[in-house]
């Protein structure tokens, strides 16, 4: 296992839950835009259900902007699906 030290540009800009209890349902969704040892900005996308470590995509991306669009993006999207940011 490779472990890779990373710097924290911002603290998570977004984190939001979608609990429906008649579904058994409880579920999480979490950004972080962060800037890895070599200088590139990468974006932490975290999902799973509650309580879990759930699981996670890291997306490289060229600049702060692009990672700030592409957050707006997913934003909208979770919140449209029934997520409320906490």
């Amino acid at each position: 296992m490779v472990t890779i030290a990373v710097m924290t540009i911002a603290p998570l800009p977004f984190y939001a839950e979608r609990l429906d209890p008649t579904r058994n349902m409880a579920r999480f969704y979490a950004l972080e835009v962060s800037e890895d040892l070599f200088g590139k900005t990468r974006l932490e996308r975290r999902w799973g259900r509650i309580g879990s470590r759930g699981q996670v995509k890291v997306e490289l991306v060229l600049t702060s902007a692009e990672a700030s669009k592409r957050i707006d993006a997913l934003v909208r999207q979770k919140t449209r699906r029934g997520y409320l940011p906490k």
